[in-house]
């Protein structure tokens, strides 16, 4: 059975477009769930399909973090991945439904959870506010701080895979926010905020192939500091390009537990890889990171090019992605 991908809750599993992709399990938050349940229902997930990927934001309270965790200890399993993203709500959702379609393929449980991290930093997510006086996870400067009070303003921010802020100008055709330079899908998930700039500005800037609603992750206001709000995420839509991405980064196998794995730590165990090294063509292990512009991987993304190939042909690696700064996706030793 493929790996099973969680999310913490049922807003952040979308639906996917091919029926023969597998559901998201959903872990409920603590006061939505007793934790007898909640063990009885993740030893059936280990039992079923072996191996269960947990996918979470910073913006889950940390009572329900504590669950997560309490669970894998009760359980005492390694079969169970905690991975924290560095992403808002939605883009969160968007990774998951990757994964999830991921899982299909012959990736195995330890490079499926690592490709996390990797895959993170090609979602653009971001958000139209009617305020950044609560944003907290991007620099906001005093001007936009200052402007948040004047009636009307609008303000864009992406938050991955770069921060960015500008004031949305009123009646501007300019998205004025970093696009893509390779081809995604838009997701959109509308909060208490009229307007449709991310459909008549934002889209058709960044030439997205197409776009779909979805209900605004109850975390999303936590995250944006506002319930005034449009969240949007850009993403690969092809799975098979996705695939072909990941398999195009040198895999490991963990010291500790075995199981495969890409960047520097296992997502399973928390266990170091090889300390940064990467590992040349001909075997030979060399300090830095990969060169060139078509070999190049997002930084920070914690992974490293094939030994024996470069990225696979079509595989959609962007030349320029904006340095990130270093994540905490992968969990530590439990």
């Amino acid at each position: 059975m493929p790996t099973a991908i969680a999310v913490t809750g049922t807003d952040l599993a979308l639906p996917a477009a091919d029926r023969t992709t597998p559901a998201a399990v959903v872990l409920p938050a603590p006061h939505l769930q007793p934790l007898d349940e909640a063990l009885t229902q993740t030893a059936a997930v280990l039992e079923h399909h072996g191996h269960l990927v947990v996918l979470y934001s910073d913006a889950c309270p940390q009572e329900h973090v504590r669950r997560l965790h309490t669970l894998r200890a009760l359980l005492e399993s390694d079969r169970i991945a905690l991975v924290k993203v560095d992403l808002p709500p939605l883009g969160l959702a968007v990774l998951a439904r990757q994964l999830r379609e991921l899982s299909r393929s012959a990736l195995s449980p330890g490079v499926l959870a690592c490709a996390a991290r990797l895959l993170a930093h090609y979602i653009h997510a971001g958000a139209l506010l009617a305020t950044v006086g609560g944003l907290d996870r991007v620099e906001v400067d005093l001007r936009a701080h200052m402007a948040s009070w004047l009636p009307g303003v609008q303000f864009a921010v992406l938050a991955a895979p770069a921060p960015h802020l500008v004031r949305v100008e009123r009646h501007s055709t300019d998205a004025a926010l970093p696009a893509p330079s390779y081809a995604t899908e838009l997701v959109v998930a509308r909060g208490h905020f009229g307007g449709d700039w991310v459909g008549s500005v934002l889209a058709p800037a960044w030439q997205v192939r197409g776009s779909q609603e979805a209900p605004l992750p109850a975390e999303s206001a936590r995250w944006w500091g506002t319930r005034k709000l449009v969240e949007f995420a850009a993403a690969i839509p092809d799975p098979a390009l996705l695939h072909r991405l990941v398999s195009s980064v040198r895999r490991e196998d963990c010291a500790w537990c075995g199981l495969e794995l890409l960047g520097d730590r296992c997502a399973f165990c928390g266990t170091q890889g090889r300390g940064g090294e990467h590992v040349a063509a001909g075997g030979r292990a060399v300090t830095g990171g990969p060169t060139g512009a078509r070999g190049a991987l997002p930084p920070g993304s914690g992974a490293t090019p094939a030994a024996d190939a470069g990225p696979a042909a079509g595989a959609p690696v962007p030349p320029a992605v904006p340095p990130a700064p270093p994540p905490g996706a992968a969990p530590g030793p439990l």
